[in-house]
């Protein structure tokens, strides 16, 4: 079976986009800097513990988003391996859980575009294994949660 992050499909790609006031090296910075994507990352009410942040080519950050459900702790273990990353211009990972065979594992690209008014367009692009996923992380929220993460982005740069 082909590699489905081999070539790029539309139906199988959610694009999340946000503007920001702040140069694209500031952006870049907060995605690269460990104690921060641990402070400003993931949807709103959930906290980040992080296990593992080697952001690098080649490098993983494995790390566990924690919250409060049905007045239960829950935790829900992800791992980001960095395949590529172009200072102030982008960074390439493929998103997951722990698991080495997640099969809902999925290619996100993060782009930095700077405005000449200084601003920075962050353009957030994930692709899905299969259009099926793609409608079934939508369903759970995915959309939703993304733009709260990039909110999260925007307000502890505006600190």
């Amino acid at each position: 079976m082909a590699n489905p992050f081999d070539t790029w499909s539309l139906d199988r790609e959610i694009v999340l986009v946000k503007l920001l006031n702040h140069p694209r090296d500031k952006v870049f910075a907060a995605w690269m800097d460990p104690r921060a994507l641990a402070e400003w990352y993931g949807p709103a009410g959930l906290r980040i513990e992080s296990h593992e942040a080697d952001i690098r080519e080649g490098g993983v950050w494995r790390f566990d988003m924690v919250g409060m459900f049905e007045g239960k702790e829950q935790r829900f273990a992800n791992l980001m391996h960095f395949l590529e990353i172009v200072p102030n211009e982008r960074i390439v990972m493929d998103y997951g859980t722990p698991d080495p065979n997640d099969p809902d594992r999925f290619r996100t690209t993060v782009t930095f575009d700077e405005q000449a008014d200084g601003e920075t367009v962050l353009t957030l692009r994930q692709l899905h294994p299969s259009p099926a996923r793609r409608k079934a992380v939508i369903g759970f929220g995915a959309v939703e949660y993304g733009l709260q993460t990039l909110d999260g982005l925007a307000a502890w740069l505006d600190n």
